[in-house]
């Protein structure tokens, strides 16, 4: 029966998603919501430029109706189901705020770095307090030993940093068509069987939520895009990944499920410091995956090879936590 909920869950969640596609991405169009392409990114992305954006409310409208309807009717809507959504509406939200300015107000910034910083703080902060209120342990188990450290007040600054980090790695990753949309459900697929191992089942029908929602979106979101979910949708997926991890107690394995998304962050770090200290540039482009377009990689190979780097580095999460 449990098994049964987890592909019923994903089948729901991935048909609203390929269902609310077709209605939205017209609407969007209708709307201008176009997506904007800088002009010091890859040439070959200015066609791209009018792909209606914030696709990203489809993901996350298929999230919280399957979510509410699946986990309230078969298992219980949990203190911990109402922080998963806090965290990816709350994160979505910043997106969308951010793509809305962008978009419809044509400030290409959109929202400031502290602006969302504070936005981020903010959602972290009322997370810690709720976790607080549960007594949930502060100790961080190490992947694939019996050991464990307890971080005591320092875990409030691991869930900042954990929080932050991986929305803003996760928004990085969006950059192709279907990057970021396969790589995350892979992400989440892993942490899925994880949670379901650990008899989270809430947890884990959340995550096959998530799971079906990009997966319906990638079907209009694969080369060539016909939308795009912009940062309503990355910087939601970001957040919903640490919180999925910090839940499970599962925090260190985020690095590795999210290697991806680790990868594609070192890359723009290194990028930066190299060139603020020497003038010169390591990779040609950063993010990574713009890298290796500008090496004469087609979007569809670089798009693919991340996905099976992902899909690795997903395995090897599930291994060292359930095989070993």
């Amino acid at each position: 029966m449990p098994e049964k909920l987890m592909i019923i869950t994903l089948a729901v969640s991935f048909l609203i998603s390929v269902v609310l596609s077709p209605i939205i991405i017209p609407f969007l169009r209708r709307l201008k919501f176009g997506q904007s392409i800088r002009e010091e990114g890859p040439k070959s992305h200015q066609k791209k430029s009018g792909t209606p954006t914030m696709g990203g409310v489809m993901i996350l409208f298929s999230i919280a109706i399957t979510t509410i309807i699946m986990v309230g009717n078969f298992h219980e809507l949990s203190t911990e189901i109402y922080l998963l959504l806090l965290v990816t509406l709350g994160f979505g939200l910043l997106g969308f705020l951010d793509d809305f300015i962008k978009v419809v107000l044509k400030r290409n910034l959109g929202l400031t770095s502290k602006q969302k910083l504070v936005g981020q703080l903010v959602i972290a902060a009322i997370f810690y307090v709720v976790i607080k209120q549960l007594n949930f342990s502060t100790e961080i188990a190490i992947p694939g030993t019996n050991f464990g450290v307890d971080f005591g007040i320092l875990y409030l600054i691991l869930i900042i940093v954990m929080l932050v980090g991986a929305s803003n790695a996760v928004n990085l990753t969006d950059g192709l068509d279907g990057l970021l949309a396969g790589t995350a459900a892979i992400a989440f697929g892993a942490y899925a069987v994880i949670s379901f191992s650990a008899e989270q089942l809430d947890i884990a029908m959340f995550c096959a939520a998530v799971v079906g929602a990009v997966l319906g979106f990638l079907v209009f979101n694969a080369h060539p895009a016909k939308v795009f979910m912009g940062d309503t949708g990355s910087l939601a997926l970001g957040g919903a990944l640490a919180a999925v991890a910090i839940l499970t107690k599962m925090e260190i394995l985020l690095a590795i499920i999210g290697g991806v998304f680790v990868i594609e962050t070192l890359s723009v770090i290194i990028q930066v410091i190299s060139f603020k200290t020497t003038g010169k540039r390591v990779f040609k482009m950063s993010p990574l995956h713009h890298h290796y377009e500008l090496s004469g990689w087609s979007e569809w190979r670089v798009v693919v090879t991340f996905w099976l780097v992902g899909l690795v580095f997903a395995i090897l999460g599930i291994y060292l936590e359930v095989w070993i």
